[in-house]
């Protein structure tokens, strides 16, 4: 039993109560007394530790959907402990991790041994997705039921597509008798495979092989399709281009149970940004032209895009300082997904509601979490963020095992001051 905590004097910002307004926020026993003006009147509690915000926002903790980490087997990129650390340090109090690890994530021993080893080590709270097939082959699915009771929250091939039309409509079925969410990579792999950006006149110039925009669409396209055919649960893990943005919105109005993600690079990047071959800018799916940002800019301030990640994807240096088209996909991202989703805001594209809706409130929804929200009862994960105030990113602060950062040296207006995991402080800026 601890002190209750009284934030005061805040911006006050609650995505699913549609509140933004002045107020408080009272913390108890690591849940929500009160949030809001409501709070605020109510007066601070007998006993209570008193923090003067000055101003600045209270938000739900972010959930961040889509989260690699080395761990097992590959821990020189990212363990659970610098992921966490890295999350904290951006206001993310929720990751969910994806299977691509060594071995699998496809055995229900494994995600136990992901909650044991985020027990012993992370700060903010880790839900593993497992695997959609085993070894992520895509061909025999997983044990989904198993998997779900050892407390997987979604099932992905993370990094891969599902190839196969069959294996996919059998996910979906599969997947809709135990009410779990599916999740695909979509991007075709033979259309892809020779790729290492996006095809157009920058990869022209710069000589390197091109991934068109259909090697995402046609996949998009067939996943939607055996969605409506199972009645399955599906997320498109990242969309990326004008044309995705498109079909998704008529998928929508069908009333489906369809949704989809977008990386915050692609919110905020073009494929202008690589410029001299830089490697920190090639991923997964591409970056792509400008009119293409924009679209899925439109598309995430619309609700078409439900949910905006920060696809952290660590590598070390060895691949990542390479000649662009043999190096890995991949950057971290956990430490800027908020700042640089705030650019959007900034910029009056897209509001401040709706984006902290996208990275909290709705991926906790889809997942079955108990997160994004600010409503009394909810667990204190909140954090405190100067939504004025500048910084730089630098390499050397970041808490991630790996610095491939796409944002490197890029100014930033938002900062996050304070994140609380279960009404425990997990991070504080020290600057």
């Amino acid at each position: 039993m601890s002190a209750p905590t009284l934030f005061a004097n805040a911006r006050v910002v609650d995505p699913s109560r549609d509140l933004d307004e002045r107020g408080a926020v009272i913390v108890a026993d690591g849940r929500i007394v009160a949030a809001g003006a409501d709070a605020a009147n109510q007066g601070a509690p007998d006993g209570a530790e008193i923090i003067d915000c000055a101003g600045a926002a209270i938000l739900p903790g972010l959930v961040d959907m889509r989260v690699f980490v080395g761990e097992p087997g590959g821990e020189h990129r990212e363990t659970l402990e610098t992921a966490s650390r890295a999350a904290a340090a951006g206001g993310v109090t929720a990751i969910v991790t994806m299977p691509d690890t060594a071995p699998v994530i496809d055995d229900p021993a494994l995600v136990d041994f992901v909650f044991r080893r985020a027990r012993d080590t992370a700060v903010v709270r880790v839900h593993p997705m497992a695997a959609m097939t085993r070894g992520l082959s895509g061909s025999e699915l997983a044990e989904y039921g198993l998997l779900k009771e050892a407390g997987a929250v979604a099932f992905t091939d993370g990094r891969h597509s599902v190839k196969s039309a069959k294996v996919m409509r059998n996910a979906l079925t599969y997947g809709r008798d135990f009410d779990a969410l599916i999740v695909n990579h979509v991007e075709d792999p033979e259309l892809a495979k020779s790729g290492v950006m996006n095809e157009g006149e920058t990869a022209t110039r710069l000589g390197l092989p091109g991934i068109p925009l259909e090697a995402e669409t046609i996949m998009l396209d067939r996943d939607i399709r055996l969605a409506r055919l199972t009645g399955g649960r599906y997320h498109a893990a990242q969309i990326s281009c004008g044309p995705s943005a498109a079909e998704l919105r008529r998928a929508k109005q069908t009333g489906n149970g369809i949704s989809a993600g977008a990386a915050v690079a692609h919110l905020t990047l073009n494929e202008n940004d690589i410029g001299a071959y830089r490697t920190f800018f090639k991923m997964s799916p591409p970056l792509r032209r400008e009119e293409d940002r924009q679209a899925v800019v439109e598309a995430l301030a619309d609700g078409t895009i439900d949910v905006v990640c920060s696809a952290h994807d660590p590598q070390d240096v060895e691949v990542k300082r390479q000649p662009f088209a043999e190096a890995a996909d991949g950057a971290v991202g956990l430490e800027t997904m908020l700042a640089a989703g705030l650019r959007l805001v900034q910029s009056g594209e897209v509001p401040l509601m709706r984006l902290i809706d996208a990275m909290s409130t709705t991926p906790a929804k889809l997942l079955g979490l108990e997160a994004g929200t600010l409503s009394p009862g909810a667990p204190a994960d909140i954090i405190l963020v100067d939504l004025e105030r500048p910084w730089v990113v630098k390499k050397e602060a970041l808490s991630s095992r790996s610095q491939n950062s796409a944002f490197e040296d890029a100014r930033m207006t938002g900062k996050v001051v304070r994140t609380y995991v279960g009404g425990r402080l997990a991070f504080q800026d020290e600057s």
